[in-house]
This record gives C-alpha cells, structure tokens and sequence, in this order.
C-alpha cells in the first residue's frame, strides 16, 4: 500500500472500543474547553466579517452555525473551526517537531458527524483519529523547518476524521486524504513576524478544503494516491522523508494534549504562571523591574521569543500580542492575568505595557530543550531598579499534559468564556450533552450550540 493506502485503512478500522475510558473522559474534557473557546469568540471583529460572508453566500442548510443558523458542510466547517481558533486559547500539541492545536479538527469533523447523523460515539472516535493523525505527523514530518505550516498536517488529519465520520470505506478515504493533501501545504510566514487576521483563520481555511475534499471522494472522485513518496510528493517537494507506523492503531496522542490556562501562545504558558507566582510572592510593581530574562527551550524560542518566527519589535494588534513573550508576560505582571480583555487594542498599545516589554529578553539553551516536552519550562530572572534579583526555575503549569487540568477547572474556564452568549441553563445543557457525548446523537450537541447568541 502507498503512505495514503496505510492512513486510510488506519482511518476506516478504527473503532469507539480503541477508546479507553481514560481517553472518552479526555475527550469530553477536551471537548468542553473547545466549545468554550468557540463561544468565546463570537462577536469578535474579524469573526463577523466570516459570518457576513457566510449569510452572503449561503450554501445548503446541512450543518449548525454555532451561534444560530445552518450552512453546507465545509462552510460550516471553516466558520465554526474560525469560531475555535480565534481566541488562540484551544488546546495544544508540543510535537517534537512542530506545535499543533488539535480541536482545530472538531469544527470539521463535527461539520462531518452532523451531515452523516452520526453518533455521538462515532463522533468521539473520528475526532480521536483526527487527533492522533495530526500529533504523529507533528512528532515526525519536518514541515515547520522548511517553512510549512499547521494546516499542512491538517490536511491528513482532517481528511481521515471526516471520512471516519462519514462511514468511508478504506478506497474513498484514501482518495480523500490524498485530494486533500494535494492542496494543501501553507506557508509558515503565516506565524512570522507582525502578524494578520489571518493566523486564526488558516487552519479554518484548510479544513473547508479538507471536508470539500472528503464529500468529493465520497462522489468518487479520485486522487493522487502516491501523494506522499511518489515523484514529486511530499517527500520529494515539502518535508524530505520521514516515518510513522500507520499500522499502529493505537489513539492514545490526545492524552499529551495540554489545556490552556491563559489566553496566550501554548509555550508562554509556564512562564506566564511563573512571573505571576513570583509578583505575588515578592510583592514588586511593575514600575520596580529593570530587567526581565525568559530561558526557555528552543521551540518556544522560535515561536514566541526571539527566535526566527518571533522577535516581534513592534506589537500592536491581538495576533501579534498572544504570540509575542514579552507582551503577554508584560501583561500578566501588570493585570495579573491573561485573557481576552488583554487584547482590546487600547490595552495591547497602553504605555505602561508597551514600556514593560521592552524590559523582558528571551533566551535558549540546550539544558532548557533537553527537557521539552515531557515539561515546559522556564527559568525567569527579574531584576528590580534596586538591584534585588529574584529568579524561578518552573518545570510546568496546570493544565500541560504531565499536570492535567481537571475537569471542573476546565467547566470553570467554559463558564467564563461562555457566560456573555448563552444563559446559565444553556451552558449546564451543554455541559451535560458532552459529557454524555457517547449516549447521545451529535445532531443533539449541534442543536444546543445552535442556541447560543451571536452578538451582531
């Protein structure tokens, strides 16, 4: 079989009793976070301009908006993915090769789950494909190096969730992946530099084609099955060779998916717990530092500090700010916390913000990688004016997949983001509907997201 030929036969074989019940919990949990991010996100700007785009367009009353309203299958797919990933504060994947947000599938395979009536059960398995795809590419295919971004391995992993979830046979989800593999392959200056609306949509973008994709085939049209190592291929045009056993059927990836505790980049997370830890302890202002040094490992480096996708000189709008270490961990020292009112444009350009990032330097070291990512760590040195010095050496946060966030930790983090667009007993009944996920039809999750309010 080709590399396509061995994710597909991986894809259609797997079954709800590859679950375990540790993975079922880890994936309502997961679930429950997702959903609060997406709610969270409605009304923002640039998330209203994909709204009146979709109203304008239309398509085929299939599949649930979050938020109100019906559209086609990929449509849908793309606006309520947008929904999950705008915020930046889904759950994440430290890959040893590249970072990932896995529940950016779920607005496609939900999209999926929803048009084939699918069960919640059967919903849960082909997510967990999803995410499994995704993370084993993340941990073996060096695209990030050469310039590729997320949706790269997206493309698979979301080609294999909806075809799971649309019932494909092996045949059609292999001409699936490989139509959507095709297409797909984003450039990483999507996350360099000063950045555009565009980083919480791209992952969105490529799952409307992944699920455009995967109807295709499910027509019969065909692909490129040789996708990956034929001349030309992937191998040869995008990545250099790599491997992953695809007979492996195991789904357990989702278990090393960390939660997000601030709304900031997944590798400011440690750090962002650490300088508040520290402010609390010591009991400096902001206006007593002098100097603030981050080391962290080289990924978090690369991505967030000044690395070659960081060493943002100038941050002025959201998408820059939740990738840029000093903003974040600037804002946190001065707020006390992260979240999304520390993104309104009159917070991100205020003077006393803008003065303090200028103060905090990133650096890496091998000592720092060699632990990543079995912990996430940090070891913070700040210096006051009067030249005390106080430093922190933090392994983790809460909610990295070594100190998993609970459950109620996560429902509490839902109820924040989601108590501006839907009333208390809404919430309680979405709540209830995922962790009953495995019992219940997704036709019954959609309708209750359907409910929400979306400001206009």
């Amino acid at each position: 079989m080709t590399i396509v030929e061995q994710i597909a036969a991986f894809a259609a074989n797997t079954s709800f009793d590859n679950l375990s019940d540790e993975m079922r919990t880890q994936l309502k949990t997961l679930m429950v976070d997702t959903i609060g991010c997406a709610i969270g996100s409605l009304g923002e700007g640039p998330v209203r301009y994909l709204r009146e785009q979709a109203d304008d367009f239309g398509g085929a009353p299939h599949c649930t908006l979050i938020g109100g309203g019906k559209s086609a299958p990929d449509a849908a797919a793309f606006y309520n993915t947008s929904l999950i990933r705008y915020l930046d504060f889904n759950d994440g994947f430290m890959g040893k090769l590249a970072t990932s947000h896995p529940s950016d599938n779920a607005g496609a395979v939900m999209a999926a789950a929803e048009y084939a009536d699918a069960s919640g059960a059967e919903f849960m398995t082909a997510l967990a494909l999803a995410y499994e795809v995704q993370c084993r590419l993340c941990d073996s295919a060096p695209y990030e190096k050469r310039g590729f971004d997320q949706p790269m391995a997206g493309a698979y992993a979301v080609a294999a969730g909806a075809s799971r979830a649309l019932g494909l046979d092996a045949e059609k989800t292999a001409n699936a992946i490989a139509i959507s593999g095709v297409r797909q392959n984003p450039l990483l200056i999507t996350r360099t530099g000063e950045l555009s609306h565009w980083k919480g949509f791209a992952y969105a973008a490529g799952c409307h084609t992944g699920v455009h994709s995967t109807f295709l085939a499910m027509r019969g049209v065909t692909g490129q099955l040789q996708l990956i190592e034929g001349p030309l291929g992937v191998f040869e045009s995008v990545t250099g060779e790599f491997e992953v056993d695809w007979s492996d059927t195991s789904l357990t990836k989702m278990l090393e998916i960390s939660v997000k505790r601030y709304n900031a980049g997944l590798h400011s997370q440690t750090a962002i717990e650490g300088v508040i830890d520290m402010k609390r302890e010591h009991g400096f202002s902001p206006e007593d530092i002098e100097d603030v040094e981050i080391g962290i490992y080289e990924r978090a480096y690369f991505i967030m500090g000044e690395g070659k996708a960081g060493a943002r000189e100038h941050v002025l709008n959201k998408e820059t700010a939740d990738h840029s270490l000093p903003y974040v961990l600037s804002a946190a020292i001065i707020d006390e916390q992260v979240l999304p009112a520390q993104y309104e444009e009159a917070r991100i350009r205020a003077d006393d913000v803008q003065t303090l990032l200028k103060k905090v330097r990133t650096t890496n070291s091998d000592e720092m990688t060699a632990r990543y990512p079995a912990q996430s760590p940090v070891l913070i040195t700040i210096t006051l004016k009067d030249g005390s010095v106080h430093k922190l050496d933090k392994p983790t946060w809460e909610g990295h997949f070594s100190t998993p966030m609970s459950w109620a930790t996560v429902n509490e983090k839902f109820e924040a983001l989601s108590e501006a667009h839907a009333d208390a007993s809404l919430r309680g009944e979405i709540v209830d509907a995922v962790s009953r996920l495995d019992s219940i039809r997704i036709k019954e999750l959609a309708a209750l997201l359907e409910r929400v309010n979306t400001p206009r």
